[in-house]
């Protein structure tokens, strides 16, 4: 697989007739090993063991209804309320980061109401929060640690 930007985690992956599978401790399954995929669980990996982001309040390929179509986020953390508070896309390495993508995530956010946003490939990241008159965003300096995201009652629904 690829080497990322990203710290080197030990994985669980198995070998199945033509392809690979890697254990994801959110969901607790295995599932098919695909560039995303392979992304997506060194992310999340970060984000729990190096941003102290509480595994249980992190939903990974969780669904929603926008607009009355089906959308699946990569990743949706939560607060200890059980309210959205961050949307994460992730795409493969191979897969570069256009305004198509942040798009994607306003149209997720359409439905969240999160003021931050996490969008990576694995080697560019972007962490982003909602400006104050949730027009635009603006972009962060490094990725926010979990309680970072409190640090002001932004998050809060409106």
């Amino acid at each position: 697989m690829f080497q990322l930007n990203l710290p080197s985690y030990q994985f669980r992956i198995k070998k199945k007739e033509d392809y690979y599978t890697i254990f994801d401790a959110v969901r607790r399954k295995y599932v098919i090993l695909t560039p995303e995929e392979w992304v997506r669980q060194h992310f999340i990996l970060y984000l729990i063991n190096q941003l102290n982001y509480p595994i249980e309040l992190i939903a990974v390929e969780k669904q929603l209804e926008v607009n009355g179509l089906k959308k699946r986020c990569d990743a949706i953390v939560y607060d200890k309320s059980l309210q959205p508070i961050l949307i994460v896309e992730l795409k493969a390495p191979t897969v570069p980061i256009t305004q198509d993508v942040f798009d994607q995530v306003a149209v997720y956010n359409s439905k969240l109401k999160v003021n931050y946003f996490l969008i990576s490939n694995g080697m560019e990241h972007f962490c982003c929060k909602l400006s104050n008159n949730a027009k635009g965003y603006e972009f962060l300096d490094e990725i926010i640690e979990y309680q970072s995201l409190f640090k002001s009652d932004e998050h809060k629904h409106k």
